[in-house]
């Protein structure tokens, strides 16, 4: 079970592609990748914006179960990665995308998956920022992050109705 989640941070479609392109700004410097690895769910928007910006069209996927909604479990690697991007981390250049680093366990385990491959996060928790090569916002470590694809538009109160309360 993961601490309390005292702050939110609700992310839009508009604001995700925007810090999914700066993240490819930054790539830009590291460049050129063979092949994108995205930890699904979350990495499969960022790693196609940054494909579509740098050109790349190897596109893999691993999915790691770590979370459901909020409560963080034990690992379970739904899909692992094929053998053929894991001999060319050996030989190339692989990069490994997700929306956000936060304790750290999926990233250690996809890692260990690609021991040479570049580490990007569109947003990363102080926790295990280190642990990735680069990122676009660190968020403080009691934040929820909610991601465009887990909203829908609904009415929101008037801030003297319900803040505070």
């Amino acid at each position: 079970m993961t601490e309390p989640q005292n702050k939110s941070f609700p992310v839009s479609w508009d604001q995700f592609h925007r810090d999914s392109r700066a993240l490819a700004w930054r790539l830009m410097n590291e460049e050129p990748f063979d092949a994108i690895v995205c930890i699904t769910r979350g990495g499969l928007v960022p790693a196609a914006i940054i494909a579509r910006e740098l050109g790349i069209r190897v596109i893999e996927s691993v999915s790691v179960k770590s979370y459901d909604y909020k409560d963080q479990g034990d690992l379970q690697v739904v899909k692992p990665i094929c053998q053929e991007i894991i001999d060319l981390d050996k030989t190339g250049r692989v990069l490994i995308i997700d929306d956000l680093v936060d304790t750290g366990k999926t990233g250690r385990a996809v890692q260990a998956m690609l021991p040479n491959a570049h580490f990007s996060t569109v947003y990363a928790k102080p926790l295990a920022r280190d642990l990735v090569n680069s990122f676009v916002t660190e968020v403080s470590q009691d934040t929820w992050i909610y991601f465009p694809w887990d909203m829908d538009v609904s009415y929101a109160p008037p801030i003297r109705d319900g803040v505070g309360d």
